[in-house]
């Protein structure tokens, strides 16, 4: 059974906006660590939202800070990534993720090494 599950991507135009969603099962969605990644074409994958679920503490990656902000809905386990101000260079496959582990612990930079990942889903921006 999949764990997490992306959707909202799309096709936008910079300075647009797009809300991505990600779909949880209860047991995931508990984890003390909460995430988004993206990987663009050619490049590494980057942490880029992240949250703690037991103190709300959210944590961006500078490039997308005042831009992009993680929101959980417990009512239906989903979690969200609110994206506004688009640019070409976000351009990515977007990914959440989750974990409550030493990973965790680590902040934005292990995000992408988290134990729960989804497929992901494509987000395009054109100048």
């Amino acid at each position: 059974q999949r764990q997490l599950a992306e959707s909202g991507g799309g096709s936008v135009q910079a300075g647009g906006s797009l809300t991505l969603s990600c779909a949880a099962s209860a047991s995931t969605f508990s984890s003390r660590c909460l995430a988004w990644f993206r990987q663009a074409p050619g490049k590494r994958r980057e942490g880029v939202a992240l949250l703690y679920t037991d103190t709300q503490n959210t944590y961006y990656a500078r490039s997308v800070e005042g831009r992009f902000t993680i929101t959980e809905d417990k009512s239906d386990n989903t979690l969200r990534l609110q994206m506004n101000i688009l640019e070409p260079e976000d351009t990515a496959r977007y990914y959440c993720a989750a974990d409550s582990g030493s990973d965790c612990a680590y902040g934005l930079r292990n995000v992408p090494r988290f134990q729960f990942q989804g497929p992901g889903t494509e987000v395009s921006v054109s100048s």
